[in-house]
């Protein structure tokens, strides 16, 4: 595939593009974007998170739990990537497997259960 528009620019420039596509709820494309910046820069928290928010919602589930368990397997204290992981399960149907991450991020945020 060659390159296009959204694989245009900068890093940074690409990555405001990508936020862009994700509040305009353009998924798909958001997604697209940022599948490119997390294979150049796979330590960067924010833009695989991002991702796997776009997975979620454009119910690419499967593809959302692959980056959310990538993000905490670095940093198991993440309590966002923590949370949407519980909800990605329970989506899924899964609520057993999402009932401990979804209790962990409770704790995380300080709620009490």
């Amino acid at each position: 595939m060659g390159d296009t528009y959204f694989e245009f620019g900068t890093a940074g420039e690409r990555w405001e593009r990508a936020r862009m596509f994700f509040e305009a709820k353009q998924y798909q494309t958001a997604a697209r974007i940022l599948r490119g910046l997390v294979e150049e820069y796979p330590g960067q928290t924010a833009q695989r998170l991002l991702l796997a928010r776009a997975y979620y919602h454009s119910a690419q589930l499967t593809r959302a739990e692959t980056e959310l368990r990538a993000l905490l397997e670095r940093d198991p204290v993440e309590h966002y990537a923590r949370l949407m992981l519980g909800r990605t399960l329970e989506r899924q149907g899964r609520p057993d497997e999402a009932a401990p991450h979804l209790r962990m991020a409770a704790v995380m945020a300080g709620e009490q259960l």
